[in-house]
């Protein structure tokens, strides 16, 4: 089962790589959508962030060295007072005399203030750290939250791809309604003057100059709102590229002269599994959880172990002669009661790893109805084509015999009418469900992750 679930995944990419649309020109505007996109640039600057909370985590392995020199001066507060002179000097006093000797000299009271005037501690402290498992799990944690920014990036690039492709078949659709436009312009001008001559022959009354008059006048304000729709699509398009709204899009008119290749629905299905980086930023939390879990399982297990010490000089007055010292630490750290936290800690991990795997389980079911109701638009577009298709040969074999009995006067004005608009209206269909067909492919590969 395995085996055979690889092998349609394999399939299923060799088949998307050879159904690509291959067009340089709009290759070239996806790239410089990808690269100028300001959306996608914010994206990048968050992933240099989680790659510099990476390096962050890793230092905290390293052994930490830190110069710390200080400087007291004080006065007044707090002062320690003892009799000591007081206490001392009879009794020195007595000696000297018995001695008939000055070895016992007379000793001052202590009156010593507790906060320390002219007082420096000058030393380098060194720590490093034998066994932490925050630290070993942070750094596991912030390499995965890197997968995670890396797959936000990608499916927000993914977006950006697949709206700048749906808007240029958008924008190459305004194109070809307007061809389509300016070729019916064109026949009703021969029609008007054709119409004309039989009027000023007497053959005809002046009323069917103005009908295909009125005809030419609709026909020119569709090709208004057709000019809106191409500069509104034009102008989306320079904004997904960040670039002018003035600049021209070029149009590749080879593009959709072929149609795409479909393959079967469940081959999409399974690899909508493997490509969609909304999963892959669920698993990644997955991760997180996993490593969440194991980091207070240890802590609630094992003791952190520390190796460190102190150096430097420490006296009254920068002197540093006989102010030297030495210390060396080995340390333990281990919270053997705080209201059961530890164990609060371990279920939260635990609670989090499930909603996330029930999360993806969604994510899932929601991708592959995705991928399904996708097919089925591409699929009813692509027999609405063939339909379409089907309506220009038919008009295409009508219109001759219609206007071969108009010109005979064997047929009126609104059958020659009538044969127009539906040969107009046929070729709009075709020309627009051919590009349809290729915007409902960029939208299944878009749920795809492709």
């Amino acid at each position: 089962m395995k085996n055979k679930f690889i092998i349609i995944i394999l399939l299923s990419v060799i088949i998307a790589l050879k159904s690509k649309a291959q067009s340089p020109i709009l290759d070239t505007y996806i790239q410089q959508g990808l690269q100028n996109n300001l959306s996608l640039k914010t994206e990048s600057i968050e992933l240099q962030k989680a790659i510099a909370n990476i390096a962050i985590a890793k230092s905290n392995f390293a052994p930490k060295l830190t110069f710390a020199p200080n400087y007291s001066l004080a006065a007044g507060g707090r002062k320690l007072s003892f009799p000591i002179g007081d206490l001392l000097n009879p009794v020195y006093s007595t000696l000297n005399q018995i001695t008939k000797t000055n070895k016992f000299p007379q000793v001052e009271n202590v009156n010593q203030q507790l906060a320390p005037n002219n007082f420096h501690d000058t030393k380098l402290s060194f720590q490093y750290p034998i066994f932490n498992a925050d630290i070993q799990y942070n750094y596991l944690i912030q390499k995965e939250l890197l997968t995670t920014a890396e797959a936000k990036k990608k499916v927000l690039e993914n977006e950006i791809k697949h709206q700048i492709a749906i808007t240029y078949f958008q924008y190459l659709q305004t194109l070809e309604g307007i061809k389509i436009i300016d070729e019916s312009r064109k026949l009703l001008n021969e029609f008007i003057k054709f119409n004309q001559k039989l009027v000023n022959n007497n053959v005809a009354t002046k009323d069917i100059v103005y009908a295909a008059e009125y005809d030419l006048a609709k026909l020119n304000q569709q090709q208004v709102g057709i000019e809106k729709n191409k500069e509104m699509a034009k102008t989306y398009l320079n904004y997904l590229m960040n670039r002018d709204y003035k600049l021209p899009i070029e149009a590749d008119s080879n593009l959709v002269k072929t149609l795409p290749f479909v393959e079967t629905l469940d081959v999409l299905r399974a690899e909508s599994l493997t490509h969609r980086n909304e999963l892959n930023q669920i698993k990644s939390g997955i991760k997180v959880s996993e490593s969440a879990i194991k980091l207070q399982e240890i802590n609630a297990k094992r003791p952190q172990f520390f190796v460190g010490g102190n150096t430097g000089f420490q006296g009254f007055g920068y002197k540093f002669k006989d102010q030297a010292y030495l210390v060396a630490q080995v340390g333990m750290s281990f919270d053997l009661y705080h209201g059961n936290e530890k164990k609060h800690k371990i279920e939260a991990a635990k609670i989090s790893k499930i909603a996330l795997e029930s999360k993806k389980t969604e994510v899932e079911q929601q991708i592959q109805l995705q991928v399904s109701q996708a097919y089925f638009e591409l699929d009813a577009a692509i027999k609405s084509l063939e339909s379409a298709n089907e309506a220009i040969k038919k008009t295409q074999k009508t219109m001759p015999i219609i206007m071969s009995k108009y010109k005979n006067g064997q047929a009126i004005y609104m059958e020659v009418l009538k044969i127009q608009n539906d040969e107009m209206l046929a070729k709009m269909n075709e020309s627009l469900g051919r590009n349809e067909v290729w915007v409902k492919k960029a939208m299944l590969d878009k749920v795809l992750g492709r």
